[in-house]
């Protein structure tokens, strides 16, 4: 009986067993062929360069220069404690770093690791000549991100880096892996499509030591279109160096195309340091750093325009017919609301809207505000684009704010009568961002043509069309005629605000700004208008960040013009 129960297990085992096999052939043969193939068969990838960027004149403002990785293949390590001994000799880095960062970056056994990245090239040399010790070690070629003009023009190009985990999961399907490196702010990011590279790869099989046996195919990566942009080299540098390290930004456009001449936003930083593994520690300064030398303020950074807002405030006056050119108001230095004075910089005595213009007169502003109302200021806000994108190809853009009854009552407060008087003169819960204000002034300058800011000129060899006005606005013109007068003012008078600009082989027209901040901090200054004399005519923004009386913005702006013209580019 017990020998009966042993024959009758037997069987059942040899039984379960056969089918065992049968299913690891039948049904599974494939899922294991291919594994012995992934064990025989490496792949080798090659990065595919990204595409260059030039400035209008086609001088280089980003490249690609070589660079060797130091990669190690999981699965073909025999000996790790002797692969590690010998990288951290020749690498001068410490061993149990090299260890931590391979078993931190490891995820499969074939994919390869890279323990030490931009590696000089006779140190790899040294490496691909003692390769045949060590197998599963490779040397790799690839490509780093070189920004030559460093800190000039970071804002605009921004910087690359891997791509974290994230944007793989969002962009998987256009051709992005683990392994990429994509572009972050700037034109890197918004580009970034036209930029990458399409990855190659080589194709080798090994023998059971890792050792390669012989080259099975390789599919060349394919480089990323190159990019020119709308930006002049001079411009940027004579813009950085008039900023001088200050918080602030200079924005400059071209009055008929809208194209983007220059972009500087101070503090800079140096992107090079995204491309450099070696530079981890200012990387993160640069983040941490109370000063945001990563913000660019041209399109990010909120602030209230002050006087610089009058210009909408004549436009809005004189197209609803609240105020002619012959209104005049009287200015003693205040306006009396209740108990409380609303001040003016000077006594100006009697006003129009020349006048009020080119002294920055509050009071003139004040009356003409009342005269409006809130309502009629947020639309004439709203149609000079103040409170929305201008569409500029970078990403992340900020919005600013404009204030309304229907806002105020939303968040359950209410619109008062002293809340029209500083709106009236640009303060208040307004704001606006650099690349709107300049956008404003071309929009004067062009007599109510809304332009379109762009930065990119031409994909590869395909010139890249934007429209130079995307809408006009419903103003007559002799309105904007009248504006001019007074922007003009503001230069040409002995008693005009920014009269440093009266400057010879200029005509300028523009408007200063002084506006408050919190108690405990200065005033930030701005000065903007257009220069139609010269070659190019141009709309252009000088803000400095808590700097003080708009004098300051002036200064700034005469250095950097006198630049320019020194340089025969105005």
């Amino acid at each position: 009986m017990r020998l009966k129960i042993v024959r009758i297990i037997t069987v059942f085992l040899f039984i379960v067993l056969a089918l065992d096999l049968i299913y690891i052939q039948a049904f599974q043969g494939r899922k294991y062929f291919g594994l012995s193939v992934n064990n025989r068969i490496r792949v080798i990838p090659l990065e595919g360069q990204r595409g260059r960027i030039f400035d209008r004149n086609g001088e280089v403002l980003v490249e690609n220069r070589l660079s060797f990785n130091v990669t190690v293949i999981p699965q073909d390590v025999r000996n790790q404690e002797a692969l590690f001994s010998f990288l951290s000799q020749v690498l001068n880095v410490d061993q149990k770093r090299l260890v931590a960062r391979f078993q931190q970056k490891r995820h499969t056994p074939f994919a390869p690791v890279a323990v030490v990245e931009d590696i000089d090239q006779r140190t790899a040399m040294i490496l691909e000549e003692n390769k045949f010790r060590f197998p599963g070690l490779y040397i790799q070629e690839n490509f780093r991100r070189w920004y030559p003009q460093g800190e000039v023009g970071a804002h605009v190009l921004g910087y690359v880096g891997k791509i974290d985990s994230a944007k793989v999961e969002k962009l998987k399907d256009y051709g992005y892996s683990q392994q990429s490196i994509v572009g972050y702010s700037g034109i890197e990011e918004y580009y970034d499509q036209y930029l990458k590279g399409v990855e190659g790869g080589v194709q080798i099989e090994v023998n059971s030591r890792g050792q390669q046996v012989r080259l099975l195919g390789i599919r060349e990566p394919e480089r990323g279109e190159d990019l020119q942009l709308t930006i002049d080299s001079r411009i940027q540098k004579a813009a950085y160096d008039a900023l001088a390290g200050s918080h602030g930004v200079i924005v400059v456009m071209d009055l008929d195309s809208g194209e983007i001449l220059g972009l500087v936003s101070s503090p800079g930083f140096d992107p090079n340091i995204f491309s450099d593994e070696k530079r981890g520690r200012e990387k993160g300064a640069l983040i941490l750093d109370s000063a945001a030398p990563l913000l660019n303020r041209a399109i990010k950074g909120q602030y209230p325009p002050g006087s610089v807002f009058k210009t909408v405030m004549a436009v809005a006056g004189l197209s609803t017919g609240k105020i002619t050119t012959k209104t005049s108001f009287h200015c003693p230095g205040f306006y009396q609301l209740g108990r409380r004075r609303f001040r003016c910089t000077h006594v100006h005595y009697d006003q129009n809207i020349v006048q009020g213009l080119g002294h920055s007169c509050n009071v003139f502003f004040y009356n003409t505000g009342v005269l409006l109302g809130p309502d009629n200021i947020h639309r004439y806000a709203q149609m000079f684009g103040f409170g929305e994108k201008t569409q500029i190809d970078l990403p992340a853009e900020e919005v600013g704010q404009v204030p309304s009854r229907a806002l105020r009552k939303k968040n359950n407060s209410d619109w008062y009568k002293g809340d029209t008087l500083n709106f009236s003169i640009g303060q208040g819960d307004i704001l606006v961002t650099p690349i709107q204000v300049v956008r404003l002034m071309a929009t004067l300058a062009r007599s109510g043509q809304v332009p379109q800011p762009h930065l990119l000129k031409t994909i590869g060899d395909q010139p890249f069309v934007k429209l130079s006005a995307v809408k006009a606005l419903k103003v007559d013109a002799a309105v904007f005629d009248i504006v001019h007068k007074g922007m003009r003012m503001a230069i040409a008078d002995e008693h005009g605000t920014a009269r440093l600009l009266d400057m010879k082989g200029f005509e300028i027209y523009g408007k200063t700004g002084t506006a408050q901040t919190v108690p405990t901090k200065d005033t930030h200054a701005w000065f903007a208008g257009y220069n139609l004399s010269g070659s190019k005519r141009v709309a252009f923004c000088v803000f400095l960040e808590y700097g003080g009386s708009s004098y300051y913005a002036v200064r700034v702006a005469q250095t950097f013009l006198k630049t320019l013209r020194e340089q025969n580019i105005l």
